[in-house]
């Protein structure tokens, strides 16, 4: 490349994630996606075209866990290190319980690369948490997002369904709304989408509203081939022999292998049903290894269910004797799992519901070992490549049964497979060849040009030390007495204050005068128009790369158009004054109810993108996908270097939700909205009985902050274990 070495910066927020030992398969959250990400980062790491790769994701101090997920940095490999970041409580969390936390990772993210003075050349999110971090670093930081969904919601959601669990189930065990909403958002922001198989990219991704082919490119993972490979003639079995076959009376007999976590997409218990049919327990034995565990009792609950389940069908079909279900193993020890089933004739088995890529085959094609894989998703592009082993239809007993008996007696087909393995796995599946691919498409977005960061400009204001920065209506006003006494108080403190309304510029001015908190100084800063414009000091400075930041995908007249037509008359424009350039604004009519979620897919079916934000039971706002209030804030706060922690913001209502969401210290007044009751849980917000500027100097107050006392430790230190 004719630049720079390159600083990339990845997202992946769930799991365990460390260097060494990772303990995939201890429960739904770490499992390939872990392996992969610290695979990747390595392999990034040691292109000369690279110079470092930061692997973001959560700090977990928990005694449950080990020590190693609290240390805050680590180093993978030379240029390439893990940072852990606070989100959250401490304690380890199960992806579905994070979403309420995620903009506190991003607040974290922005700082840490104020504290490395550094800006990364591409953001590279994982999964739908890590897509909506990743959106909302590239609203603010205008890096290139690369996003990989590595599974995906919707597909999720259909095969829950077709199981026949009920969407509302569905919802509480897997908050998949949620998820699909940020896989939508994450989509909108992203420049490249990787997928692992064109299935993915064509079928999985073609299910969202936000999908476009000429986003998405399809780079295969790659295989560390040091790792993998055939066992050689006259090698003695691995250690790991005796932990699998004191399990079994004929250990001698061909192994048939299966690796997954225990989780009920992984369709295990079928493979049992599978095994147990005809002659099968006379030809072979069956190795389930799935995750690790000390005590069924001490497991969280839906892996915990699995591997009874499990249990419960060897019990059922009397396969004692037959299969091998071990407690324990190392990642170290899997290349030796595929070796020993390889050298006694045996198979790899992998019969999931759905596989988004299947890391898997590889490695197993990669031993030398041939393999039986669900149709459905990634294993058809690996076959196709390895020409190692079938595919076979996951809801298929009989035909899985089949094909288990066919492979293990056909030995002349059996070798066939076990030598094409290991040639296709290195002709199509190594890290460097996924890093050559992956750098060209790197290239190919950094060519289209870099827009120069906010904080890389500077303009003719010096910001305060701390802030408030408020909403007006049903906040800042409503109380002559208290919002006197709250001014004089901040003024006195030497405090900085800022606006943050729906209102455009010449209509907050007025209200302010009319309300007497204009001054000499203040405000200092004005984000109005619902975060569509930053204005800076008392000449008002209007911020124009923000302005320039916002055309990202904003197209006014075709949005405007589109939601006056699917609003059915519910909608009616605001008066032309409250109309601006990066805002359209409606009011809906009494007595009718308006669904933002349908609304925004009707905006998608034609292509078109924005933030839409319902406010006070009767104002929607379009915004471009990169505005609000609290983007705005977080701006202002990386342009200037203003830590957000010392930035206190207050509000009243839905449109003020994503300020009060982050690290900055909250203030929600009592007479809010009753669509804020939900952020309660968050311990960074503060709830005042009073209203109005009576509720923000009880805030304040409360937090010791006006007194001159800095943010107490137990704000900051969200919850404890």
């Amino acid at each position: 490349m004719s630049r720079s070495p390159l600083y990339l910066l990845m997202i992946s927020p769930h799991g365990l994630i460390r260097g060494h030992d990772l303990e995939l398969g201890r429960d739904a959250d770490t499992g390939g996606q872990t392996k992969y990400v610290v695979e990747l980062a390595r392999a990034l790491a040691a292109d000369p075209r690279v110079d470092r790769v930061d692997l973001i994701t959560r700090r977990v101090e928990d005694p449950r866990v080990s020590p190693d997920y609290a240390q805050p940095e680590e180093e993978l490999a030379p240029g390439a290190r893990i940072i852990r970041l606070d989100c959250g409580p401490r304690r380890y969390l199960r992806k579905e319980k994070l979403w309420p936390y995620l903009d506190q990772l991003a607040d974290r993210v922005l700082a840490h690369l104020r504290r490395i003075r550094r800006l990364p050349d591409l953001l590279h999110s994982h999964y739908a948490d890590g897509g909506w971090v990743g959106a909302r670093l590239e609203s603010l930081l205008r890096a290139r997002l690369v996003h990989t969904g590595h599974s995906l919601g919707r597909v999720k959601l259909a095969r829950l369904l077709e199981q026949g669990l009920a969407r509302e189930e569905i919802e509480e065990r897997f908050a998949i709304a949620r998820r699909i909403e940020a896989e939508e958002v994450a989509l909108d922001h992203a420049a490249l989408v990787i997928a692992s198989t064109r299935q993915e990219a064509d079928e999985q991704y073609g299910l969202y509203e936000n999908h476009d082919p000429q986003r998405i490119a399809v780079l295969p993972p790659g295989t560390d081939l040091t790792r993998f490979h055939p066992p050689a003639p006259g090698d003695p079995e691995p250690p790991i022999a005796v932990e699998i076959d004191r399990f079994l009376r004929h250990p001698e007999r061909p192994l048939v292998l299966a690796i997954a976590r225990p989780d009920p997409r992984k369709n295990l218990e079928m493979l049992i049903d599978a095994f147990a049919q005809g002659r099968l327990r006379e030809l072979a034995n069956l190795a389930i290894v799935a995750g690790t565990r000390d005590d069924l009792e001490q497991m969280k609950r839906e892996p915990s269910r699995e591997l009874r389940r499990l249990l419960v069908a060897i019990d059922r079909h009397d396969l004692y004797g037959s299969v091998a279900y071990p407690k324990h193993h190392s990642a170290d020890e899997v290349p030796d799992l595929y070796r020993l089933a390889a050298m006694r004739g045996g198979l790899f088995v992998n019969p999931a519901l759905t596989e988004p890529f299947g890391l898997t085959l590889i490695e197993a094609a990669a031993s030398g070992l041939p393999v039986l894989a669900t149709h459905d998703g990634g294993p058809r592009d690996i076959l196709e490549a390895c020409g190692h082993g079938r595919l076979i239809d996951p809801l298929d007993r009989d035909e899985l049964a089949a094909a288990l008996e066919t492979a293990l007696t056909d030995r002349a087909q059996w070798r066939r497979w076990a030598a094409a393995g290991p040639v296709g796995a290195s002709r199509h599946f190594r890290w460097s060849a996924h890093v050559d691919r992956y750098l060209e498409q790197a290239q190919g977005l950094l060519a289209r040009g870099t827009a120069v960061h906010p904080a890389r400009r500077r303009a003719p204001l010096t910001l305060r030390e701390r802030f408030l920065v408020t909403d007006i209506d049903g906040t800042l006003i409503g109380d002559r007495a208290a919002l006197a006494d709250l001014v004089a108080q901040l003024e006195a403190a030497g405090w900085g204050l800022g606006i943050a309304t729906g209102r455009r510029l010449e209509s907050a001015l007025e209200i302010l005068d009319q309300w007497g908190v204009r001054g000499p100084d203040l405000p200092d800063l004005m984000i109005t128009a619902v975060g569509a414009e930053i204005h800076y000091g008392p000449e008002r400075d209007a911020d124009d790369l923000w302005a320039r930041h916002l055309d990202f995908r904003w197209q006014p007249d075709q949005i405007r158009e589109r939601l006056l037509e699917v609003g059915e008359g519910a909608l009616s424009l605001q008066a032309a004054s409250e109309q601006r350039q990066h805002k359209i604004s409606f009011e809906v009519a009494p007595g009718r109810a308006v669904h933002v979620g349908r609304l925004r897919r009707r905006l998608r079916e034609r292509d078109l993108h924005a933030q839409l934000v319902f406010s006070h039971g009767r104002y929607l706002d379009a915004l471009p996908i990169r505005c609000s209030k609290g983007q705005a804030i977080r701006w202002v706060a990386q342009r200037w270097g203003i830590d957000l922690e010392s930035i206190v913001v207050a509000g009243d209502s839905g449109n003020d939700r994503d300020m009060l969401t982050g690290v900055m210290p909250a203030i929600v007044v009592g007479n809010a909205s009753p669509e804020l009751a939900d952020l309660a849980e968050l311990p960074t917000v503060h709830f005042s009985q009073a209203p109005h500027a009576a509720g923000i100097l009880e805030g304040l107050r409360g937090r010791g902050l006006l007194a001159g006392a800095g943010l107490p430790a137990a704000e900051s230190a969200e919850g404890g274990v």
